[in-house]
Order: C-alpha cells, then structure tokens, then sequence
C-alpha cells in the first residue's frame, strides 16, 4: 500500500519556487515555520549538529547553507585561489564549451536525504558529512544543500545569509514567517556592518575615476556618470 508515514504519500510534487515555506496540500493545511538558525562561523554549525545528535530531534529534516569554499567538490574549481563563484557559474553557463557534471547529480544527493528521511533513518549531519557523499555519488553539495532547504525544518547558515539581503535573495531565503534563533547574537553589529560595507583600494579608485573621466568626455550617459566620477574625486 502507499506509504502513510510521510510526506510522498500525498503523491504531490513540490514547487521550487516556494522553496523556504512547507507547501499547502489544501487551504485546511497550517502554515509550519521553519526554524533558521544562524551562527558566526561555519566552525560553531559543525559544533550544534554534533550536539543535535544527541537529541530526539537528529531526524528532523535539516540542511547547511555555506559557501562554496566549503562545499565544491569539482577537482578544478576546489582547487582555486579565490574565484570559486565565477569559475562556478562559467562552467554552469557553459561559457568555454564545458558543464559541471557535479552539479547535474545534485538530484542523488537531495534524493538519498529525502530516503532516509522517509524511512526513518535520517540523522542529523554536518557540512563534511554532505562533501563526502557527494564526493561518493559525484553529485554537488552546495546546490544539494539548497535543494534540501525546501523540505528541512531546520536550517543553519552564518549571520550573513540572513542579514545580506542580497545573499538572501540568490539563496531564495525568505524570512517571513519563520523563526529566526542567533546564536552568539553580540556579533551581530559587526556581522551587520560588514553586510553593507565595501572595501577598496586607492588604485581601483584612480582607475575607476578614469575610465569615467572616459565616459563623461565621450558623453555616454553623462547624467549617470558624473556624479560616479565626483564621489571618485572626492574619496581620492
């Protein structure tokens, strides 16, 4: 007979794109929160798992949200400096003529989770955990784990995944709702300002105030370019 033990039994698929609220069956069906659970360091992530663990809650769906830094585990990009993210994105473009064929197995990773927890053999896990099945199933992390976000009750990430609104955004992270929990919340100031500020060197400065020194004397968008060039002038 049909599994009545979890959620497939509903035989409903699930709409990507609502992936940071548990998906209505009917209008009757209560809205559940997920809890994000935020830290300083992906050091202290790997530090609560070990401790849920050891908890009644270990088979509660969950998932890790971090970088890819942590989590890619193609040979050539893992192995750069620190240009993971475009390298990441050309291959997924297709840019030079090549793909990720990490990234097209993402689907054996989320599935195996979506098993265990089904059959009641889930168990809470850490980011390392994820690298090595991946590794194993040659399938990617870091897109698994976001994957796994649609259907985890559970999701912990660093400071800036919450406070960032443009990480928020290319995460599909939508706080509405949910139930946020920081651990360490003192570090949250400077979590915050590091969200919203930017570093830059003087040379950039000079190079970026000539290139629309450039623009403004060729008259290509003048309005839009002159005030760039001002703060340019002024911060030199």
């Amino acid at each position: 007979g049909p599994c009545t033990e979890c959620s497939c039994s509903s035989g409903k698929e699930t709409d990507k794109n609502t992936s940071n609220s548990k998906k209505k069956g009917n209008e009757d069906q209560p809205f559940i929160p997920k809890i994000f659970f935020g830290t300083r360091t992906h050091k202290q992530i790997s530090q609560i798992t070990r401790e849920l663990k050891k908890t009644v809650y270990s088979s509660v769906p969950m998932t890790i949200l971090s970088s890819r830094d942590y989590t890619c585990i193609h040979p050539v990009v893992s192995g750069s400096g620190s240009n993971r993210n475009e390298m990441c994105v050309e291959l997924l473009e297709g840019k030079h003529g090549k793909s990720c064929l990490y990234y097209h197995g993402v689907h054996k990773l989320s599935e195996h989770h979506a098993l265990q927890s089904a059959h009641r053999m889930y168990q809470a896990w850490d980011i390392e955990d994820l690298v090595s099945l991946g590794k194993k199933l040659r399938a990617c992390a870091y897109f698994a784990a976001r994957e796994l976000m649609v259907g985890a009750d559970i999701v912990f990430c660093p400071y800036n995944y919450l406070l960032d609104p443009q990480i928020r955004e290319s995460m599909d992270i939508n706080l509405k709702g949910q139930v946020v929990i920081l651990d360490e919340a003192h570090n949250i100031e400077d979590c915050a300002r590091e969200s919203v500020s930017y570093g830059v060197t003087e040379s950039q400065l000079r190079a970026a105030r000539e290139e629309l020194d450039f623009m403004v004397n060729n008259n290509i968008r003048q309005k839009d370019h002159e005030p760039l060039r001002a703060v340019c002038c002024s911060l030199t």
